[in-house]
This record gives C-alpha cells, structure tokens and sequence, in this order.
C-alpha cells in the first residue's frame, strides 16, 4: 500500500550553545513526499554555520557504500568499453549518466565527453597541414537542481582514461600537489587523495568535484559541485537474466551508421547515503531512479530528440523509458541522411524493443514543448494448437494485412486454422510529452565547432506513456503499462528545426533480416580476441 504524506511546513530547530566557544547554529530540515513506494523519504539538513565535530560525524554516517568493478559483471551491455581505437580519424565518445531524486521533483545529470584522443594536446602547426582542423579535449558537465547549469573543458585529454571492456572512465582537469592523476578506476580515498579536480564513473560508482570555468554566461551556473554515490543496475538493455543487448543491432559493432548509440543502464538504483553538493547545499537521497548511455563516432546527428523517464506512478515496480529519433548521414560519396528512431520500455524483468528492424516507428516532434511518439514492434502473428499448449508465431509478410490472417497459408506456411486459435498478434507503445519549461541549452560534440551549444533539454516534462498487445483485427487487447510522469527528461537537438518533424521510419526487409539475426558478436569476438574492436 502507498504511504502519502501531506506536505508539512518547514520546521526550523534552534540549538542554544553549550558554551561560549560553542556558536549557534540552525538546521532546517526539508521532509519531502514519497512519490513511490520503493523510495525512501529522506530528510535533507542545511547548517547555517559549520560545527566542525557534528560535520566529521555526518560525514562519516553519511558515506556511499564503494564497490569496485567486477569481472563479467551481471547486465553488462555490449559497447560498454571505450571506442577509441587509436587512430586519427575524427572521433568522439560522450557519456550520459542521470539520477532522479523524485521526493524533490529534481535531477542530475552528468554528461562527458573526449574529442579526438588521438592528440591529446592542440594540434601543432605540422598535424594542422597533415589532418586539417580538429577540435580536442575533455568536458564535464552538469544539468542540476533548478535546471542550473556547470561546465568544465579543457583542450587537453592526457589525463583522461577509459576502460577499452567495461563502462569505466575518469579525467583528471587538476591534480593535486606531488600527486600523479589516476589511469584507471581506484578506491574513493585514493581518488581524493590525488584529484583536486575531476570525475571517475563506473557501473557501480561515480563521484567528482568540478568548477565552472565561465564559459556559459547565456544560463545561470554554479561555481562548484562535488558528488559521491553508488548505484546498483535493475535493467541493462534486455530481459534480466538473458544476455544484454546492443541498442542499434548487431551491425553496431562496425564503423557504419554513425554516430552509434547504447544504453548501458535503461534502469537502477543508486543507493546507500549518496550526495551531491550543489550550489552551497548538501542532498543526500536513497534508492534514486538512474539511467546512463552513451554515443561514439564521427560527430551527433544532423538533428535528433530524445526522451528518457524512471520516475513514474500508476504502477510499481521498475519502470524505464528510452526513446529517441535523429537524422543520420549514410557513409557513402554523397551527402545522404536517413531517419532512424526507437522506444525501449523495461518492466517487469522484461524488455519490450521497438525498433526499425521489427516494425514502424512513428513521430511528430515540435521545436520544442511537445513529443509524440507511436511503435509496434513487428507483423506476427501468433497461434495456439487447440486443446495443447503449444504456441506457434509467424512472420506476416510485406503487404499483407493482419485482418487477412484466417488463410490458410501465412508466408508460405501452412496453417490448418481449424486446430489453432489465433491469439495476439502484436504489441503497441505510445508515449507524449509536453514541458512549459523554457528548457536549457547544452553542449555536444559537433564537427564544425566542437564542444558547442547543440541541444535544448529539461527534466521537468510530463509523459504519457501506454502499452498494449494488439489483436489481430486492429483491435486493443491487454493494457501492459498505463502510466504518467512529471519527470520525464525531453531533448531536442542539431538542426535545421523550423518546424515541427514528422516522421516513420522502418528497415528494407532484407537489411532488417540481416539486423534482426541472433548474432552474439561479442562472443565470436571472443573466439578471436586480438580481433575484437576496442568497446565492445
């Protein structure tokens, strides 16, 4: 049963000083709503003044649980490495990690980012003839509480490092006196220990402490934040328990249809006391809804939007939304772009994928305020023998319809429909968005200036999201999931965007085919490691 709670007044207790060295102080306490059952209402304090002894004690009380990365870790997605292969193509790899704190309506989201590692400094005279101009670097940066912005970039990326096997990554901006910046992940202290400035971020844990470096006067900024939590992954991106998958197929693991896409983590928890500092206030949260994903390659869509949610009521359980669409250049001698879009829900241990290669994927996008979003995932049809428990699912072919299906042949197969029933035959997902919020202007990796301002985001939208199965003439059969969120992530990106973008997009029958075989890559990779690309 849900607890709710009315939402209290601010109470404010006054501590009288013990002694005349002792000052006063005063805690303000923020109880804040549960909004789900499966979080926990935390108390976030506020000292007006510092009392060293009480500060050392919640300091300690108040300390994340740190695990280092294992081996072969459970829901580890394929591409969770770092791409770079060494070369000096153009390249990118960025990194989006998201926590949602719902009993304060707040996220947070990091983001990094490495542009062109092979040169890590500027680019001398001599590499400006041979390769042209580059942009180079590392950026951090962080969408937080009130939708308040804080950047920090550098040019050089000799101290940033990634993990070539496992979603592990961490830079160095300043290190401290006498120390040497870590190459790999290390135990919380010794990273204090030797980073003034910087981030380490593994599946299990991330924390940092960065300084905006003025760059980003178009959008109120912080001048500091320092984190430290751990999380524990719920969904990868598959059903728990089954191997994970790769977000765009199999193909991902060539260099084609860039810029590549993977979710690493659709869904966990970051748990123990974990904190954030941010803009001179301290919040600490418990068991907090996180998401992380990442793109790599030659540089962002030409344009894309996005939405991600893991804070929704309606239903329990874990639930995860990912969707996103954009428009991509096809390699080739001209400039050719092609639409490419999925949604991918979590719930229930399961998995439920819309993509291109299992059906039509339907959008009607605005510049921004608004985004719709409709999918099924695949023309099948499913049977069951009469009297036995024996399910029997075919592919409907190009053309044909689902209220066709009582023929006696589906795909050259033939089917005796007197000793089958015809069950279900698809599944559908529909989500729409809408935000009043003005939204904040981000950075990205692009070829024509670097690190710029490409995109437009808010953690405030409202989400509608429904799933059901379809029967076989059209009609609604089981509601999956019929739920809401006011915390829906929404982006918008690139350009041109004049107007609102309607689009669909689906794969050649022959391409989703090849797409749509159950090709473990990774694990013929394994046959031949010294032939495995580096991130897979």
């Amino acid at each position: 049963m849900e607890t709710k709670l009315l939402d209290p007044p601010i109470l404010s207790l006054h501590f009288p000083s013990v002694s005349s060295s002792t000052p006063n102080f005063t805690r303000t306490f923020f109880p804040f709503p549960l909004r789900n059952n499966h979080h926990s209402l935390k108390l976030l304090a506020h000292n007006s003044h510092t009392d060293p002894i009480q500060d050392k004690q919640q300091s300690q009380s108040s300390k994340p649980i740190y695990s280092p990365t294992p081996p072969n870790r459970q829901l580890r997605t394929p591409h969770s490495g770092y791409h770079f292969d060494g070369t000096a193509r153009k390249f990118f790899e960025g990194w989006y990690f998201k926590v949602s704190i719902p009993e304060r309506r707040q996220s947070f989201c990091f983001m990094y980012s490495v542009e062109n590692p092979a040169f890590p400094k500027q680019l001398t005279t001599f590499e400006l003839a041979q390769y042209g101009p580059r942009f180079t670097g590392v950026g951090a940066q962080i969408l937080g509480a009130d939708d308040k912005y804080i950047c920090q970039y550098t040019q050089e990326s000799n101290n940033f490092w990634g993990s070539r096997n496992e979603l592990m990554l961490g830079n160095t901006f300043a290190a401290k006196q006498n120390s040497k910046p870590p190459n790999k992940e290390v135990p919380p202290k010794e990273f204090n220990d030797r980073v003034l400035e910087g981030f380490q971020v593994t599946p299990l844990w991330h924390q940092g402490f960065i300084c905006d470096d003025g760059r980003s006067n178009y959008v109120e900024t912080v001048k500091t934040a320092r984190w430290e939590y751990s999380t524990r992954p719920v969904y990868g991106w598959g059903d728990v328990g089954s191997t994970q998958k790769s977000t765009a197929g199999w193909l991902a693991a060539f260099p084609v249809f860039e810029p590549h896409w993977q979710i690493c983590m659709a869904g966990g928890l970051s748990t123990g006391m974990c904190w954030i500092e941010w803009d001179g206030e301290r919040i600490e949260f418990e068991n907090a809804p996180s998401y992380s994903e990442k793109n790599w390659g030659g540089a962002f869509p030409r344009k894309w939007f996005w939405a991600q949610c893991n804070v929704f009521e309606g239903a329990s359980g874990e639930i995860a939304l990912t969707a996103a669409g954009g428009l991509r250049q096809i390699p080739g001698l001209t400039e050719t772009f092609e639409n490419a879009a999925l949604i991918g829900v979590h719930y229930g241990g399961k998995f439920y994928e819309f993509v291109p290669w299992n059906g039509v994927v339907s959008w009607e996008v605005a510049t921004w305020g608004y985004w719709f979003m409709t999918a099924d995932n695949g023309n099948y049809v499913m049977f069951k023998l009469r009297n036995l428990n024996i399910l029997l699912m075919i592919a409907v072919g190009e053309g044909k319809q689902l209220n066709d299906l009582n023929s006696e042949h589906v795909n050259d197969c033939a089917i005796h429909t007197s000793k089958w029933d015809l069950l279900c035959a698809t599944l559908t997902v529909e989500l729409e968005a809408t935000t009043d919020d003005p939204g904040t202007t981000l950075r990205a990796p692009t070829s024509e200036a670097g690190l710029s301002q490409a995109c437009k985001d808010t953690c405030f939208g409202i989400l509608k999201l429904k799933l059901w199965e379809r029967r076989y003439d059209g009609s609604k059969g089981k509601i999956i999931l019929d739920v809401t969120s006011d915390m829906a992530a929404l982006e918008v990106g690139g350009g041109p965007w004049f107007n609102t973008w309607k689009g669909k997009t689906s794969t050649p029958p022959v391409l989703s085919r090849a797409i749509g075989l159950p090709v473990d890559v990774d694990g013929i990779y394994n046959l031949f490691p010294l032939f495995k690309p580096p991130g897979l």
